[in-house]
């Protein structure tokens, strides 16, 4: 997978959003990355990263972030630049077309990129997914609507969803649309 090189030019802040501190990082036209502090997959900043608070792309996502928590913003206008193959940036795109308050599964998913029998490959690239929240990966879920996979931990999907409207009872429960479509945050 294509990432951020050691050598990329990257400006980057840190975050704190109701599930925790999130690590902001763009180009100077784009988001690149967002990524939970404690994830394991978390890339450290390189002496070619800078932290600028005050960065517009930066700015613009973390504004876009809060008002998304606050329930006042469904979708996201920050420019979006994740790098990654071909097939990637194809999971990407799809899931980016995946409307607040909706869920599908990996196969569903690989099915709408036009490659029914690539589901794994499909999880691979949603696992790879460098801009957490911003390109909704919450929303992929298993089969039989379990909860599976999630780089900031299933708690967070679980919450992310429940933002957007599921309950989830269960490790393998059905998924249940909240009568108003408003969710209340778990915290």
């Amino acid at each position: 997978m294509k990432r951020l090189a050691d050598h990329e030019a990257v400006a980057y802040l840190d975050t704190d959003t109701p599930l925790g501190g999130l690590r902001l990082a763009a180009s100077e036209v784009a988001l690149r990355g967002a990524w939970f502090l404690d994830q394991s997959d978390l890339p450290p900043p390189s002496p070619a990263w800078r932290r600028q608070p005050d960065h517009a792309v930066l700015r613009q996502a973390q504004a876009e972030l809060a008002d998304w928590f606050a329930g006042r913003r469904r979708t996201f206008d920050v420019p979006l630049d994740p790098q990654g193959t071909p097939f990637q940036q194809a999971v990407w795109q799809a899931l980016l077309g995946l409307p607040f308050g909706t869920t599908c599964s990996y196969g569903d998913l690989a099915l709408s990129i036009g490659k029914p029998k690539a589901v794994r490959a499909a999880a691979q690239a949603i696992g790879s997914n460098p801009i957490s929240i911003l390109i909704p990966c919450h929303r992929v879920v298993g089969r039989d609507t379990s909860l599976t996979g999630f780089g900031g931990g299933l708690p967070r999907k679980q919450a992310l969803l429940a933002h957007e409207g599921h309950r989830y009872l269960g490790r393998s429960a059905r998924t249940r649309r909240i009568d108003n479509g408003q969710a209340e945050l778990p915290w």
